[in-house]
């Protein structure tokens, strides 16, 4: 949800305005290394796989670089695969096309 806030689309403005919602359908991670409290990270989003009602997320956790070859060390990895349903009856549905273009738009990838 933060990767869609962070790109202007809240839950609540598009159940209002389109009736529907995203929900979290599946998830696989797989851990690493561990972080530790006050450990510098960075967590990237990329959507790997679209569908008419759902699409999947690649997402992973590093940890910042402190050696000189700037080498980010993998923490963890993983999918989530997002659907969109009606939000009255949680059925799914075709993601509208004004929503999927605007999540498909090259710099937000």
């Amino acid at each position: 949800m933060e990767w869609l806030r962070s790109l202007g689309i809240g839950q609540q403005s598009l159940r209002d305005e389109t009736g529907g919602m995203f929900i979290v359908l599946e998830t696989s991670v797989r851990y690493a290394r561990p972080a530790r409290l006050d450990d510098e990270l960075s967590v990237t989003a990329e959507v790997k796989e679209w569908g008419r009602a759902s699409f999947i997320i690649e997402q992973r956790a590093l940890k910042a670089a402190k050696d000189e070859a700037g080498t980010a060390e993998l923490l963890c990895e993983g999918t989530i695969r997002i659907g969109w349903v009606d939000a009255a009856t949680l059925l799914p549905t075709r993601i509208p096309a004004a929503i999927a273009d605007a999540l498909k738009k090259p710099e937000q990838r």
